[in-house]
């Protein structure tokens, strides 16, 4: 069972690894490494940011992966990452289906072209792309 927890500080490391993991910057705007500081920079502003919501995806109280929402517009915009290692076994379904659950609002998802994990979970939530542009797909829910 995939629980949703708020991340903290304690999760630094493990986020810090996830964004620099090659697929996941392969899949993000910023395709470049992030550095330590640069990291703890946005960790700490992400902590700040009132409309931004940062989660950390557990099953059995191990972290598998991490989901951000920003609120824009009246809009939840998703962003999602699994371990490298569990990737491609359901968890991000599972975990980003769980988040939905939980948001009585409209949602978005900005997913590259070639992420056909992220697009199979967008649709999973009942996500529908609605425009395409540079290689990159934008999802909604209705």
């Amino acid at each position: 069972m995939i629980v949703l927890r708020s991340a903290t500080e304690k999760d630094a490391i493990f986020l810090f690894k996830l964004r620099n993991d090659e697929k996941t910057k392969a899949a993000s705007h910023n395709t470049g490494d992030i550095s330590w500081s640069e990291h703890l920079v946005w960790l700490k502003n992400t902590f700040k940011n009132k409309n931004r919501k940062l989660y950390i995806a557990e099953e059995d109280f191990i972290p598998v992966g991490q989901i951000r929402t920003d609120f824009l517009c009246g809009v939840y915009e998703l962003s999602w990452t699994v371990e490298p290692e569990l990737r491609n076994k359901g968890i991000g379904k599972r975990m980003v289906a769980e988040l939905a659950k939980k948001i009585s609002g409209k949602m978005r998802a900005e997913i590259k072209s070639d992420n056909i994990s992220s697009i199979r979970i967008a649709e999973y939530i009942g996500m529908r792309k609605y425009c395409e542009n540079n290689r990159v797909l934008y999802y909604k829910t209705e």
